[in-house]
């Protein structure tokens, strides 16, 4: 009971922060709002595809992005993966993140790079359905960071980045925490990028 006041309190605290982030970042820079849905993939870590490349068991990750883009910028980004762990006989398993993020996105013409570090919410799910349904959801604190590149034209544009995701707070499964395993992988992606 205890250990979930904590995290209500963190999750209130992470969405309180990326609000006054948001209301901060508006006024001070003059950036572009947008809208970017997108797929990817997860890699490493815990992920069932250890390597970025030459991994036949790569997962669909599907997300959205909403946020503004300028020199000084604000993400909230939120992304599901099903079979996170990868195919594991008898189990279903996933992991959502529901991530606020800081960027730093200069626009150089047509490509804006853009660098991002943020805080958010990592649930991960896994449920065994052997003989019985056992199943366990971790609902963590972490962090992410990573970058890319938005090519636009116009109000449309394409992207493509790298991030890597780290949960603050150890797995539990059936109330037992699992010492020293921080849930944390990294995740390609590209998408579609609506400016307004």
């Amino acid at each position: 009971m205890k250990a979930a006041r904590t995290c209500g309190w963190r999750v209130v605290l992470a969405v309180g922060l990326a609000v006054g982030l948001v209301v901060c970042v508006s006024t001070v820079a003059r950036a572009q709002g947008f809208i970017s849905p997108f797929a990817g993939y997860n890699f490493g870590g815990d992920s069932g595809c250890l390597k970025v490349s030459n991994c036949e068991d790569r997962k669909l990750n599907l997300g959205v992005a909403v946020g503004t883009a300028g020199i000084i910028g604000f993400e909230e980004e939120f992304a599901y993966a099903k079979n996170f762990f990868g195919d594991i006989p008898g189990a279903k398993t996933s992991v959502l993140t529901l991530m606020s993020n800081v960027m730093i996105a200069p626009k150089i013409g047509p490509v804006r790079p853009y660098a991002l570090i943020g805080v958010g919410l990592i649930k991960s799910r896994l449920e065994l359905t052997l003989n019985d349904v056992t199943s366990a959801d971790n609902n963590n604190f972490g962090w992410d960071i990573g970058g890319g590149l938005m090519l636009m034209f116009g109000h449309f544009g394409i992207r493509g980045d790298l991030r890597y995701f780290h949960s603050f707070e150890d797995l539990e499964f059936a109330g037992v925490s699992i010492s020293d395993l921080q849930l944390d992988f990294g995740r390609a992606a590209a998408g579609i990028v609506l400016q307004f």
